[in-house]
Order: structure tokens, then sequence, then C-alpha cells
């Protein structure tokens, strides 16, 4: 058995999920477990629908609404064969009527929570799968992957979710492909819950940890993991094959093209991750093992964090003090501001973190024994690849590659996978593509494409 997660891009549009039947055809004999997010940009569409209900605009959501239902019909009635529009409609009819009545009761919630989309477009494709001519069943992930009951962000109680996916998905995918939808789960007491924001990917990761697939395929719009991201550096070059921990760090400082939890459950169980372009299904993609993977360049991936805050903390009263990180550390836990890079002195300390929502707070209680200066508009780039660890010189190539610009902030991770640094988001475009051909200018062939 495979899994196979498409996201929203790969699921879009009628013609899209007819891509997506026809790749997912070719690999029928690998009984295929197809694990899909919301059509198109539907979350987006979920988020504006929130923001017009708290703003009290009832005549804004209730339209909006009636255009989400219109586009997933509209799109389901090209590829949904004539006999199932009569329960494609019920479906879809059922579905949005319990999101008018979540979105009724937005202004108590203060969010919106899309417990019905994802099983909308996974219902969906599982009905196109038969109008193409490929025989499927659709399974709720809800009945097979379970959580805590943290809101939006919940977490699998992994025996009992492996025991489920165990127990349920070998019999229904003999014969048939089983279609689920991604991000959603429930709580033991059968509350729907959700593993947040794209957390599709991590969705395929669990199905494929608990049913022990021979490999979890992530298609994307993308032709794989690059030397830099793309919406920054457009010249870079598709990595091969790359080891778990590198794309995790990749993953963790900014590469989107992964959910930084995906290799998680497929790292404990040994299983090879792949990305791929569901718009190119002949690209051989990026495949993601758990071994090393020996590389000739240093540097296998530059990632990139954007709009990051640099804190800078400051305290001569703390010179030859114990306990100065242990009370600076204290106060980002009390406001669950999780900090990524950190330098340090006798009396400073600079780092930096990615959500400013509790910022005033942390600095009202960071004042009280040091000085405290907040940097925004500052952008972590990110060095990756096993071979830093092993290769002098590494941080004054960086530094000779950047020597035109102010670099912010140095540190290279407690991994040693990674070399990280902080410049200012004005310079990030110039940083990567010095940064760029300074360590790709010669490439391994049997790593990159």
């Amino acid at each position: 058995m495979i899994v196979m997660k498409f996201g929203g891009t790969s699921v879009e549009s009628a013609a899209a999920i007819e891509r997506v039947a026809a790749i997912v055809k070719a690999r029928a004999d690998d009984h295929p477990i197809v694990v899909v997010s919301a059509m198109g940009k539907t979350t987006n569409k979920l988020l504006a629908i929130a923001n017009s209900a708290i703003s009290g605009k009832r005549e804004d959501f209730i339209r909006q609404i009636h255009d989400l239902r219109d586009f997933h019909s509209r799109e389901a009635r090209r590829v949904v064969p004539l006999a199932h529009r009569a329960e494609l409609d019920r479906t879809l009819d059922d579905h949005f009527q319990e999101m008018t009545e979540l979105v009724k009761g937005i202004a108590v919630l203060g969010e919106l929570t899309p417990r019905s989309i994802d099983a909308i477009s996974s219902y969906i494709v599982s009905l196109a799968f038969e109008h193409f001519g490929l025989p499927a069943v659709h399974l709720d992930s809800r009945r097979v992957i379970i959580t805590d009951r943290r809101h939006t962000q919940a977490a699998p109680i992994f025996p009992e979710t492996y025991k489920r996916l165990a127990e349920t998905i070998p019999l229904l995918a003999e014969h048939k492909v089983v279609v689920m939808g991604g991000f959603i789960a429930s709580t033991e007491d059968g509350v729907t819950s959700t593993l947040g924001r794209g957390g599709s990917d991590f969705t395929a990761s669990i199905v494929g940890a608990g049913i022990n697939a021979k490999e979890i395929q992530i298609w994307t719009d993308v032709d794989g993991m690059l030397t830099a991201d793309p919406t920054i550096f457009e010249g870079g070059h598709r990595v091969k094959t790359i080891s778990f921990e590198e794309a995790a760090e990749l993953a963790y400082f900014g590469a989107k093209v992964l959910h930084p939890s995906t290799v998680i459950p497929a790292i404990e169980r040994n299983i090879p991750v792949l990305i791929l372009n569901s718009r190119k299904p002949e690209i051989a993609g990026t495949r993601i093992v758990s071994e090393s993977v020996h590389c000739e360049n240093v540097v296998k991936s530059i990632a990139c964090k954007r709009r990051i805050t640099l804190v800078n903390v400051h305290s001569t009263r703390m010179f030859m003090a114990h306990g100065f990180l242990r009370r600076i550390f204290e106060i980002f836990d009390r406001h669950e501001t999780s900090v990524d890079m950190v330098a340090t002195s006798e009396v400073s300390v600079s780092l930096t973190i990615d959500n400013t929502a509790q910022a005033a707070r942390i600095c009202k209680e960071l004042s009280d024994f040091s000085s405290v200066e907040m940097e925004p508009d500052q952008s972590i780039v990110c060095l990756v690849g096993e071979n830093i660890r092993y290769t002098p010189g590494v941080a004054a190539r960086v530094f000779g590659a950047l020597r035109d610009m102010n670099i912010r902030m140095i540190s290279q991770g407690a991994s040693l996978l990674n070399l990280s640094i902080v410049v200012a988001e004005k310079d990030l475009r110039h940083a990567v593509a010095s940064l760029h051909a300074e360590f790709f200018s010669e490439l391994d062939p049997a790593v990159f494409g």
C-alpha cells in the first residue's frame, strides 16, 4: 500500500481532479490510499467567512457560504456520475447547513472550524474516481484519526489511531481506492478536531505509519524540494534525495513544500516520503529517506523564514549572575511564544520570534530586569546540509557572499545540520541569490536535478 496526498491546488477544479484520477489510476496496483485537502483556496475562503461573521456582516457571510457551496457543486458536477448527483446534492446540503449553523455562532466561538469542507472535498474526489473508472470508497478521517482536545492544533493519540487505521484501511484498500480528507480528526468522544493549517500532510504521514505503507507521496504544485524557495529565488535546482533530518530542518525554517510535522511518523516507521508535482507527474520529485545522503556539495538547500522579529535583551545587572536565561525563557513560555534562534553573551541575549501577538506583554515583563529592543521586518536565511558539520570555513564563505549587507545574527543549529543568519527583510532576495551563487555554482549530479 502507498499513501498519496493531494493538496488543495491539485483538486482545485474538475480538470485538476481528472489529472489526480489519472495519477492514482497509474498506481492502482500499489493499493493507494488517497488523502486530499480542501479544494482550491477553500481554507482562505473559510477565513474570509469567519472575518465577516466576527464583524457582524451577516449578508456577506451568507453570500460567501452560498458562493462556496456553488463552487463545490459546479466543479463536482463535471466529474461526478449522473447516478450520484442526487446523493451529491444531499451531502452538499447537509454539510453547508452545518456550516451555516456554525457561522451563526461564530461571534461566541471567535473562529470558524472548517470541519465540513475537508469531508466534502474527499467525498467529491471519491465519486469522481468512480466516474473515471477507478473503484473508490470514501472513509471519514474522523473514524480513524483520534486526537486530544487541543483546540485547532490537536495532537494525535497514536496508539488508538494506529489501531483503528490498521483495522480499517487494509480491508477497504484490497479492492478499492480509499479516499480520506486531510486536516480533520476527532476526539475520543467523537467531537471533530483539527490538526492545524497544513495538517493534511500530517494526516498522510499518520495514515502511512498506521498501515506501514511502502511510501508516502505528497503531491503538490512544485517539482519537489529545491535548492532555494522559488518565491524568493527562481534559479533553484531540484533536490533528488535528502535525509529526514535535513528535510525537517528545511521544513521548520520555512520550506513550504513540506509541513514540519509530516516527517515525524514517517521517521519512526522508516517510511520514505516523496514530494511530487501533480501537474508534471513524469518528474521524479524529491525522495526523503531516513539514512544520510552523500553529497559533494556542502549545502543541500536554502530555506527562509520571513517576517520575523529580532528581540535584543540586555542587562548589565545580570553580569556573572545565574538565572538570566531562565528568567527570559520563562517569560516566553508563559506567553506561549516560541523562539527560533538564540545568541547569548554574559549580559545580553538576542533571539527571534515569528509570532508577535504577545510581544507587548513579553517586552513589559522583560523590562523589569533589562533593556529590550525589538526589530521587526527581519528574515532568517537557513543553509541546510549534513556536510556543514564536517566542512571548515562555511561561515567565512557566508560572510564573504554577503559582504555588502548587514548580518544581524548568526547561529549554527544544535543539530549541526544548519547555519542560520538574520538579515533585514529588504535584503532577503539579494542574500539568497548571493548564497545560492556561492554554494551551488557546481552540483553533485547524484543529488541534484
